[in-house]
């Protein structure tokens, strides 16, 4: 009846009670078998965000490869890379979540599961052994019962037999008579004291099995219950660690969606015209050469270089050796070869920059300050782009200037907030900062300027012909210029428009009337064969000559012949004469051998 009362309890198992220990301290090694799982579990994630991470930083953007965040598909890429990185936080906070939520809360349930189960078994235990012991009481009680009952059996049979035996004297037999009393005394005694013993007994084997074990195993009960639904809020949490990360791992994911989503094909084809747009223009129209005429060729060219001879002996000269650099005439070459057409198209479509500046090798060859490495048109970005850093640096400076000159005036008014004079110092160094600054801003400019007014016309349709003859002739003669003009070179190692001093024109029988080529100030630009810095600063009041300022940089075109001037050019406009002296001189290496 008493067990139907109890229902589920565990005490129906009362006399499991080594089952049930062996079962809780199972119960307990499974805690411990699950935390470690769930720590190999987050060592595995931390492990994979570690490998995600060194992945995405392995294909980072090196500092030399920053120019191709220009490319939507490159920034793709890289923003795929970010999000990434931000992928594999998540699986860091999985393994940081499940060390905190499951990890270290069940390593400490466990140690705590293992004290009270301790404390409940000993106590257990301890019952146990107080039944035992009323029941080896209980036993040593009865057996002395027993054998006291025999020993009064036996004295009263005695009794009985000396009582009847006549032979026997009256004094033996009080005596057996005596004994048998006494005996069956010490039975009554033990009885008893073994029904005392016995009813002792039964009240604390009753105690024992219906209400210490009963309790001690509802106690066990509740602790493996709880271990249980421990246990089971543990693999909830095991899952709700991944449910709560996959929001932001959803959104890493649309953002890799977003930036893939985003590349423009056209833009990205764009922006490679404007990378490797070089500035320059193809070359024009190859012109028919009538081989078949060359008599009639002959003796054009050789009214033309009688002409010139002419005219050459009454135009006055300066100096010794010296004319007025509008009218200079130029050097010829021999007439190179023809190369076939298929080769100038090569060259044109894969010349690189050259080097062949002795300035810009000393500067390091691959990086000149003036960019002249690069073709016209990346040139002039990169000066325009560096002239804005500048600029930035100069209104800088300004504005920390007009801070300090307020801070200067507010101690002028106020002396006792500061010394006006201690802002002095300051002001002279950013002063010195500012002219430094526009000093490299103007030099950028320049060579700006130089790159731009070199920069062909995209109007202007390109023609193989010499500025002599579009000028007096509106119809371009034929010419055995084979140079396109990315073939020629400034002296700092850059790209520039003027024709190869080794360019040849060609008369056509029909020219020979026409002026002299010496009278039109726009003839094709002699070649430059070096550069030169002004030392001291030259006014050029005289015709012919140029002002130029102290420290400014200037084209050699031709060098002194020993009349003790030298020609140089400023850009396509501004070339003349200055006292060879006043400048500094830089000869190219082939200018030199030449």
């Amino acid at each position: 009846m008493v067990e139907e009362k109890m229902g589920g309890c565990w005490s129906q198992t009362k006399d499991q009670f080594d089952n049930l220990e062996k079962h809780t301290q199972w119960g307990i090694d499974f805690v411990e078998k699950y935390t470690k799982f769930v720590k190999e579990r987050s060592e595995i994630e931390l492990n994979y965000a570690r490998q995600i991470r060194n992945l995405s930083k392995k294909y980072q953007p090196k500092k030399k490869e920053e120019d191709e965040n220009k490319y939507t598909w490159c920034r793709a890429f890289y923003s795929t890379l970010n999000e990434l990185n931000d992928y594999a936080g998540q699986h860091e906070v999985i393994a940081e979540n499940m060390t905190s939520q499951i990890i270290a809360d069940l390593t400490r349930y466990a140690q705590d599961v293992k004290t009270e189960r301790k404390s409940h078994f000993h106590d257990g235990r301890k019952a146990q052994q107080q039944v035992e012991a009323s029941w080896k009481q209980l036993e040593s009680c009865k057996r002395k019962f027993e054998r006291d009952c025999k020993e009064a059996d036996r004295a009263q049979q005695h009794f009985e037999k000396m009582d009847a035996d006549i032979n026997v004297t009256k004094a033996d037999v009080e005596k057996a008579r005596q004994q048998a009393q006494m005996r069956h005394q010490m039975a009554s005694d033990s009885k008893n004291e073994y029904s005392s013993y016995l009813q002792k007994f039964n009240q604390e084997q009753n105690e024992h099995y219906f209400t210490i074990i009963p309790n001690i195993f509802q106690k066990i009960q509740a602790m493996e219950e709880k271990r249980i639904e421990r246990m089971g809020e543990s693999l909830k949490t095991f899952a709700e660690v991944d449910r709560q990360i996959l929001p932001i791992i959803g959104k890493c994911l649309d953002g890799m969606t977003q930036v893939a989503e985003s590349i423009e094909p056209k833009n990205d084809s764009s922006q490679v015209i404007e990378s490797y747009k070089s500035g320059f223009e193809p070359p024009g129209d190859v012109e028919f050469e009538d081989y078949g005429q060359a008599m009639k060729r002959t003796v054009s060219e050789t009214s033309l270089n009688n002409s010139r001879s002419d005219n050459k002996a009454e135009r006055p000269s300066k100096g010794k050796s010296k004319t007025l650099w509008p009218f200079i005439k130029k050097n010829k070459t021999p007439k190179q070869s023809k190369e076939p057409l298929s080769h100038r198209f090569n060259d044109l479509m894969t010349s690189k920059p050259k080097m062949h500046c002795l300035r810009s090798l000393r500067r390091g060859g691959s990086n000149p300050e003036d960019f002249s490495h690069l073709p016209p048109e990346q040139r002039r970005k990169k000066l325009q782009a560096k002239i804005d850093d500048i600029n930035k640096d100069i209104q800088k400076e300004m504005d920390q200037r007009d801070a300090l000159t307020k801070m200067k005036e507010v101690y002028i008014k106020n002396p006792q907030m500061g010394d006006p004079n201690s802002v002095d110092p300051r002001l002279g160094e950013i002063a010195n900062n500012i002219e430094k600054l526009q000093a490299e801003a103007q030099k950028f400019e320049g060579w700006l300027a130089e790159v731009e007014g070199r920069m062909p016309v995209k109007s202007d349709p390109p023609r193989r012909t010499s500025v002599l003859y579009e000028t007096q002739n509106n119809t371009p003669p034929p010419t055995n210029n084979n140079n396109c003009a990315q073939d020629r070179e400034s002296p700092d190692g850059s790209y520039t428009e003027e024709q190869s001093s080794e360019v040849q024109s060609k008369v056509q029988p029909e020219t020979a009337e026409s002026g002299d080529e010496f009278d039109d100030p726009d003839e094709e630009m002699l070649p430059t064969i070096g550069t030169c810095k002004a030392i001291y600063p030259f006014e050029g009041h005289n015709e012919g000559t140029i002002a130029v300022t102290e420290g400014e940089l200037l084209y050699v075109i031709e060098e002194d012949k020993g009349d003790g001037w030298t020609r140089v050019r400023r850009n396509e406009e501004e070339e003349g004469y200055v006292p060879t002296s006043y400048v500094e001189v830089f000869l190219d290496s082939n200018a030199k051998d030449s």
